[in-house]
């Protein structure tokens, strides 16, 4: 914590500076969404989009986990945990992306055969 009026400055002008970068970041998400010339990939909503919303809302996590959690100043032992959090998060996003291009080829998955039809082949 800080002890000094001088400490206490330097705090503010921290916590300031995150402020206006979260503003930005915020801005910043906005226009990319709402104005064409800034849309990049494909015209609409596409992968490259998707990137480029999560890079920035990403950004701005960090900030905040950093500085107003105040994980900037904690043991190793929490960035490990901290860390394992995020290396799982990968992972999930990793099985979704394995689901997406290996689907199920079921065809009562899909409703294209009944499970009559399945049985008189059977």
């Amino acid at each position: 914590m800080a002890d000094s009026p001088e400490e206490i400055r330097k705090s503010v002008r921290i916590y300031l500076l995150v402020g206006l970068i979260l503003f930005a970041g915020t801005v910043a998400t906005v226009l990319v969404a709402t104005v064409p010339w800034l849309d990049i990939g494909e015209h609409g909503f596409d992968m490259w989009d998707c990137i480029l919303g999560l890079a920035i809302a990403t950004t701005k996590a960090s900030f905040v986990a950093a500085v107003f959690m105040h994980l900037n100043h904690e043991k190793k032992a929490v960035y490990w945990v901290f860390g394992s959090g995020l290396v799982f998060a990968a992972f999930l996003v990793a099985l979704i992306g394995l689901a997406k291009s290996d689907p199920i080829h079921d065809p009562l998955f899909y409703g294209g055969a009944t499970e009559a039809q399945i049985e008189d082949k059977g």
